[in-house]
């Protein structure tokens, strides 16, 4: 397959070298696209010698060739690692002020960008903005990682590893592979492509976001729920080799790389949704803040706040009926079966009768599902929030595992280092 392998001017544009290397071991032909201020970090002679190829650096070289048009039509994967903050912004405006942003514009395959940053420049409402429009445009974005920056700063906005980079790019490689009818590898022989990492060849499905259950046609029941934590579980999944689907419950976060997102709005299409894709499932992953109730009836009309004269103190009486258990339906419909492996989320508060983690034991007896995630909630506290606490119970274990406070890509990888166990 051929590669463009965009590098922007960011400190992590040494570990593009890894990835790159990953690339050509595989067989792949791969071509450096550096930004200027990306050869201020890794030279030139450092990607050709790494490649193979002649490094293209600007639009002036070997013009005769129309490189800025030519390394788009051609190739079938762009990726670019890492994406600073000022690249992601060019891309989402268009811009073709460089080698890298004008292939980025000529691309027909699938684009991944890799993004790294500081937390705050990640954080930015601009940034967040920018990416969302590249995913709304069909671009991949990985989500970054937390962990240690430049200097003593720690948080999201650090590049993934290359194993991890190099799995989701092989996954929508082999996606963009079989959609567009097997393409020859440059011998005439299909270019195989299989995923790698410990969740390679597994099918999972996660939930994510908070169920709304509508009363009239501008109200609802709802949560407070983001959908940050099963977003970032799809994510690492993904990265880890599976093959992930999410079922995406009023979120707008953008989807993560390599991951097929499946919108739902209330608890009764979230059944549906996951009892369908739970089917061929080795894991199901309910982090989805699923509605307990919902309006027995729902009122075609808008429900107006009076009624006439004398009745200004008038509430209407809203009753409610439950909703199904997605969660201990999943595993009834499994029965005695060895899979798929079930992983429940209980979002408690403490109070008199006992403490979120007696809560938390309670309910994985109940529910009968292998693994139960428990977190603390409330106001201001998990929901929406970009670092969480978890305590990670197992079914027939005594042992907890606590994980954070820590982000939630860094919580998301410790349940699925809990699901591995299991698996």
């Amino acid at each position: 397959m051929r590669i463009v392998l965009g590098v922007s001017g960011g400190i992590a544009a040494y570990k593009a070298c890894s990835l790159l290397r990953l690339f050509t071991e595989a067989g792949h032909d791969v071509t450096v696209v550096p930004t200027a201020a990306a050869l201020q970090f890794v030279g030139a002679p450092t990607w050709a010698a790494l490649s193979g190829r002649p490094v293209q650096t600007d639009v002036w070289t070997s013009v005769h060739e129309v490189p800025h048009v030519r390394l788009g039509q051609d190739a079938d994967l762009v990726v670019v690692a890492p994406a600073t903050a000022d690249l992601i912004a060019r891309a989402a405006a268009g811009m073709a002020d460089d080698l890298l942003t004008s292939t980025l514009l000529t691309a027909r395959c699938p684009v991944v960008l890799a993004p790294a940053m500081h937390t705050e420049m990640w954080d930015h409402a601009a940034t967040q903005a920018n990416v969302v429009t590249l995913t709304e445009r069909g671009v991949h974005v990985i989500p970054p990682a937390s962990g240690r920056l430049t200097g003593a700063d720690t948080g999201p906005g650090r590049l993934p590893e290359a194993e991890e980079l190099y799995a989701v790019c092989q996954r929508i490689l082999a996606h963009h592979h079989t959609d567009s009818g097997a393409r020859s590898g440059t011998d005439g022989a299909p270019a195989a492509h299989h995923a790698v990492g410990p969740l390679a060849g597994r099918k999972v499905v996660v939930t994510a976001g908070g169920t709304r259950e509508p009363l009239d046609p501008v109200r609802y029941l709802g949560n407070r729920s983001s959908g940050k934590q099963g977003y970032a579980l799809a994510s690492v999944a993904a990265r880890r080799g599976a093959e992930v689907t999410l079922v995406s419950a009023n979120s707008s976060l953008p989807a993560p790389a390599g991951v097929t997102v499946v919108p739902v709005q209330t608890a009764l299409e979230l059944e549906q949704a996951v009892t369908e894709a739970a089917a061929a499932a080795d894991v199901v992953v309910m982090a989805a803040a699923v509605a307990d109730f919902r309006p027995r009836e729902y009122q075609r009309s808008k429900i107006k706040k009076t009624h006439g004269p004398g009745e200004e103190d008038h509430a209407p009486t809203v009753e409610l009926v439950r909703n199904p258990d997605v969660l201990a339906g999943l595993v009834a419909a499994r029965g005695d079966a060895p899979s798929p492996v079930i992983v429940g989320f209980a979002a408690e508060t403490g109070d008199d009768e006992g403490s979120v983690l007696d809560h938390g034991r309670a309910k994985l007896a109940r529910k009968g599902c292998d693994l139960l995630v428990v977190n603390e909630v409330g106001e201001s506290v998990t929901f929406g929030q970009d670092h969480n606490t978890v305590h990670i119970l197992r079914r027939g274990a005594e042992e907890v595992v606590d994980a954070g406070p820590a982000s939630k890509h860094d919580i998301a990888a410790a349940v699925w280092d809990a699901v591995q166990s299991a698996l």
